[in-house]
């Protein structure tokens, strides 16, 4: 396993489009751990692939708390089936916008469709900081940041605040 450098806003790689995985393999695998390894040092608690410049259509994901045993989870290709009119407030942040924070609006439950680390197919119902967890995620597979839910406003600010904390590292 090895540490990926995360990237962050305005970064363009970030705007791309993910594309479809064809097979879960070792090579995929491999990228799996090191996106995994790369979360958990950052620290955060989901990174899509596209966040360390491979725009494949993955993620991975971990929602246990510091005093729980780690539940890493794997996302191949996910999709959302199904998401319920009812929404739900979260405040996020995100590793390729750091040290910003915002409320975005999302649904409040999703049925999701992936392939697991093994390349099995899975569906399962997703709620709470699961559900905003695993949408903030597949948005990044599209080319898209929690900012862009923001005001352009917010948003433009966000990303100068990136700018000038880079600037300063």
């Amino acid at each position: 396993m090895a540490l990926r450098e995360i990237l962050v806003v305005p970064h363009p790689v970030l705007k791309q489009v993910s594309a479809n995985v064809d097979v879960v393999d070792d090579d995929l695998r491999a990228l799996m751990d090191d996106m995994l390894e790369t979360m958990y040092d950052a620290p955060g608690i989901g990174l899509a692939a596209i966040q360390i410049g491979v725009p494949k259509r993955v993620i991975v994901m971990d929602l246990a708390r510091p005093d729980e045993e780690p539940q890493p989870r794997y996302y191949v290709n996910p999709e959302i089936l199904w998401a319920s009119e009812e929404t739900a407030p979260y405040e996020e942040g995100c590793l390729s916008v750091p040290e910003i924070f915002d409320e975005v609006e999302r649904p409040a439950r999703v049925k999701l469709r992936y392939l697991n680390y093994q390349g099995e197919q899975v569906e399962e119902d997703a709620e709470g900081l699961f559900a905003v967890c695993i949408q903030h995620e597949m948005d990044h597979l599209n080319g898209v940041l929690f900012i862009d839910h923001l005001s352009r406003l917010k948003r433009e600010q966000a990303v100068k605040k990136v700018k000038k904390l880079v600037k300063a590292a």
